[in-house]
């Protein structure tokens, strides 16, 4: 007899969707515990959910399903809805009419908190979003077995449908503005930009304009001390723009005498204007 991981739900949930992902067309790879191991695998990954079975790890699996922020308690008691649902499976096979499952819909909403979870916490895309909400029982599931399978054991048939819509709606992950980072004003004045231009940008843009400061003084954006070499550019600049020089020597010296001429011609002036 084969060891049970977990419980026999969630054994023969695994060994079911190893045995037929040749045939994804097929009856038993869209079952429910079969789905359900496809939606925990979008969710996480193929080696989060398969792995510790393959290497008898329990505790390694309740780490993975916790990963996203899904509680311990919660995934307790998801794992054991699991094999709940599995009994009334069984209870039902011995029946003509059968009963409506409950952990049909109890297990598809704990799936949906937990990639909840995961949107709030971490990052997910749209591709993510939508493979996992057509994994879903829904009459707008693109898999005839589970739309059918669906109108069978769902009380409300679209149950699942506005649950997960009302729950992606009212979990958006906050982000928080990103705070402005001000370089030195006379940085931006030299690329033709007042404070007050620079106050009323996003952060974004601010960034950018930093960057072109940086570019504009040659300083790499990734060095450590990038701030102080920034303000000995501008320190340099400041220090060349107040020299009373014209840049070539001689023209400086003739600059110097003509300047001292014109105070000591001044100063003949004056004295004969007093004497």
């Amino acid at each position: 007899m084969d060891k049970v991981f977990i419980n026999n739900a969630f054994s023969k949930a695994i060994n079911d969707y190893q045995n037929s992902c040749d045939n994804v067309q097929g009856i038993m790879y869209n079952s429910f515990l079969v789905v359900v191991v496809r939606m925990l695998i979008s969710i996480y990954s193929e080696l989060d959910i398969i792995n510790p079975m393959m290497i008898g790890d329990e505790k390694l699996l309740k780490e993975n399903l916790a990963k996203f922020g899904y509680s311990p308690d919660a995934i307790m008691i998801f794992l054991s809805n699991l094999q709940l649902f599995l009994d009334i499976e069984n209870d039902n096979n011995k029946k003509e009419i059968k009963d409506k499952n409950p952990y049909f819909i109890t297990i598809q909403k704990e799936l949906i908190d937990m990639f909840i979870k995961k949107k709030v916490n971490f990052y997910i895309t749209e591709v993510e979003v939508n493979e996992f909400y057509d994994l879903l029982y829904t009459p707008y599931s693109k898999n005839p077995l589970r739309v059918s399978y669906n109108f069978l054991n769902a009380t409300d048939v679209l149950e699942i449908d506005k649950y997960f819509k009302s729950e992606m709606r009212s979990n958006v992950k906050v982000v928080m503005p990103k705070e402005k980072h001000y370089l030195n004003v006379k940085a931006y004045e030299l690329l033709n930009y007042s404070m007050d231009d620079i106050k009323n940008m996003s952060s974004a843009d601010v960034d950018r304009v930093n960057s072109l400061v940086y570019d504009y003084f040659k300083i790499r954006e990734n060095a450590i001390n990038k701030e102080y070499l920034l303000e000995k550019a501008i320190e340099k600049i400041e220090r060349e723009n107040n020299k009373v020089t014209s840049g070539n020597g001689y023209v400086d010296i003739l600059l110097i005498l003509s300047v001292i001429s014109t105070v000591f011609m001044l100063s003949i002036i004056l004295m004969l204007v007093f004497v």
